[in-house]
């Protein structure tokens, strides 16, 4: 069947409206995947939770996301855009509820599960939409404010969760946080079913069940060892486990080539990696997730467990950072990312590096808070400056055919950075901080830092390989 939606057969007021939906449940899905952050400490205090289960709260809403992220765009390749977008957001609307009923860790780790979930199906539909909706080159714009809604979503889940906790709505404490979704949801839904349009691929694609299994193990197989390996005592299933998962990664990409070529049809579109931008944004977006999933949750850790901040004094410590997010992200729209290219990005992620190190350094030295509040908007400046390019770059130049799973892809990738960041520097610090004393506290989030800039160095030097021209063919 063809795209039934294309950029010149509907209104300018419609296609405005559709994007308004998509960008709701948009939000929703960003907001939840930080908002945990700065309520972690209260969660586990009241359910008597486990570093660990802490960690898959986080973790695994990622793992989930991840997983059937891809499934979920090919979905709606398959069934259309609008029907996912509004399954999907019935199925988070419900998770969140889960989640501020949930009665122990256990219970609030398998609803988080479940969001994940939802959110594969719900997210992906909005990024094909657009793909649909517009050009190539009005994409730029649209994109571009997906990134400054994003980084301002992501970093506004922190301080809205610390609001959420200190002002303790209708006396529901850390269940506000999950509880607030429901009347988004609702209205996320009543958009999705009165004003997006019908759409899907112009291909006979299949679904690609094998392929999915195969990622959550590799996916799975990565984090246990990271999650878990820590309280256990590094037993010797975690190297087994490491063993596997790279097997594991290895047999889902020659699973995925070889079913595209007998079938026609896989999970991912192998094919993409033929053009180097698709392939270097990829893997910068992973890098970028890594960094910024494992910075914010031990800075808000290390505030309150550390340093004895109160969770509203945590959110009004985001407010600097959101707001050089929003800086960053401004000077790369319609005009600035086509212009100068690659040196946004690039300069963007040495920036981060910088804000992320100073602000490490700050809370090591029991610096004012002036001078931490500088060293986040210096953060926030560079996270903006790098996040907002990346999307663009990196479906710039994607067949529309393949507009669903190229979405997809990209935020599949997101989430697995995010995942693997999480677990793995939440896994440093924890480390080096055992018994939680609160003098190490603030030496092990500048150890973990120092990774997280690291890897971001050595995102510029990946981004040094993209074409100059990034947006002409």
């Amino acid at each position: 069947m063809a795209n039934a939606v294309v950029s010149g057969q509907l209104s300018e007021r419609q296609r405005s409206l559709a994007f308004a939906t998509v960008l709701i449940a948009f939000v929703m899905d960003v907001v939840d995947s930080t908002i945990v952050n700065t309520a972690l400490p209260a969660i586990q205090t009241a359910l008597t939770a486990s570093d660990g289960a802490m960690q898959w709260v986080v973790s695994g809403y990622f793992l989930t996301f991840a997983v059937l992220l891809v499934v979920g765009g090919r979905l709606g390749d398959l069934f259309g855009y609008a029907r996912m977008f509004v399954i999907g957001v019935v199925g988070f609307t419900l998770a969140s509820l889960a989640c501020g009923l949930a009665r122990d860790g256990s219970a609030l780790s398998i609803a988080r599960l479940a969001q994940g979930a939802a959110a594969a199906i719900m997210a992906p539909q909005g990024v094909a939409l657009i793909q649909l909706l517009y050009s190539p080159t009005e994409r730029i714009g649209r994109l571009a404010a997906f990134g400054v809604i994003g980084g301002l979503a992501a970093i506004g889940g922190p301080v809205i969760g610390g609001l959420l906790i200190e002002w303790s709505p209708l006396g529901l404490g850390w269940r506000s946080v999950f509880l607030i979704n429901l009347p988004f949801g609702v209205l996320a839904l009543i958009a999705g079913l009165t004003l997006l349009p019908p759409g899907r691929s112009g291909q006979a694609l299949r679904p690609d069940v094998p392929g999915t299994l195969l990622l959550f193990a590799a996916l799975g197989t990565s984090l246990l060892p990271l999650i878990e390996g820590r309280a256990a005592g590094w037993p010797w299933w975690t190297a087994v486990a490491g063993i596997a998962s790279t097997g594991l990664w290895y047999a889902f990409w020659s699973y995925e080539q070889r079913r595209r070529t007998v079938i026609g049809s896989a999970l991912i579109e192998p094919s993409l990696f033929a053009d180097s931008s698709f392939r270097i944004g990829l893997t910068a977006t992973a890098g970028f997730a890594m960094a910024s999933a494992g910075f914010l949750l031990t800075f808000s850790l290390t505030l309150q467990r550390g340093l004895d901040y109160a969770p509203i004094d945590v959110a009004l410590l985001h407010v600097p950072f959101g707001l050089g997010v929003m800086a960053g992200i401004s000077q790369i729209g319609r005009k600035a990312l086509p212009r100068h290219g690659r040196r946004v990005p690039m300069t963007g992620a040495l920036t981060m590096a910088t804000g992320c190190l100073a602000t490490a350094l700050a809370l090591w030295m029991a610096l004012p808070t002036i001078v931490i509040g500088g060293a986040l908007l210096l953060a926030g400046i560079g996270m903006g400056t790098l996040s907002g390019p990346l999307g663009p770059i990196t479906l710039a130049h994607v067949d529309r055919n393949h507009a669903g799973v190229a979405g997809a892809m990209h935020k599949t990738v997101q989430q697995i950075g995010g995942a693997l960041g999480t677990a793995l520097i939440a896994t440093i610090y924890f480390t080096i901080v055992p018994d939680q004393r609160q003098q190490s506290i603030p030496a092990a989030f500048l150890v973990t830092t120092a990774v997280v800039a690291l890897d971001l160095l050595i995102l510029v030097l990946l981004l040094r390989r993209l074409p100059e021209r990034l947006f002409e063919r």
